[in-house]
């Protein structure tokens, strides 16, 4: 069964960091993109960032640039999202998703369907 399930969320005051994690099971994230959404209660689903599956070029939501940073070990089958100098704005259910072979343009990827969905990490940043 191919699953992902994420993990790190919590709550943390502004300034704060946290590192959530997506681990993979039934499938290896070598030659996959990787990228991480987020979602607040009645607004759009809004893609963060994302990590590529040839060279592990990265790309980010202009709202996270410099803060956020995307990695995965694919030895140990994961990725992760190390979200530095938090705000309250980015309180949100994060969820980690994967594409096979990769996208066209990582530029827009939120764009893109995913095959492979987690079911989400709490972040709360309280002021």
């Amino acid at each position: 069964e191919v699953q992902l399930v994420e993990s790190g969320g919590g709550l943390v005051q502004a300034g704060g960091s946290l590192r959530l994690s997506c681990a993979a099971s039934g499938f290896t994230f070598d030659g996959y993109a990787v990228a991480w959404f987020r979602q607040v209660p009645g607004k759009e689903r809004e893609g963060v960032a994302c990590i590529s599956s040839s060279d592990d070029s990265t790309y980010y939501a202009d709202s996270v640039k410099d803060r956020f940073t995307i990695s995965r070990h694919n030895a140990k089958n994961m990725v992760y999202l190390q979200m530095n100098s938090l705000k309250p704005e980015d309180t949100a259910v994060y969820y980690c998703a994967a594409r096979s072979g990769g996208l066209s343009d990582y530029y827009i990827f939120p764009l893109f369907d995913f095959d492979s969905w987690g079911h989400g990490t709490q972040v709360t940043v309280s002021s």
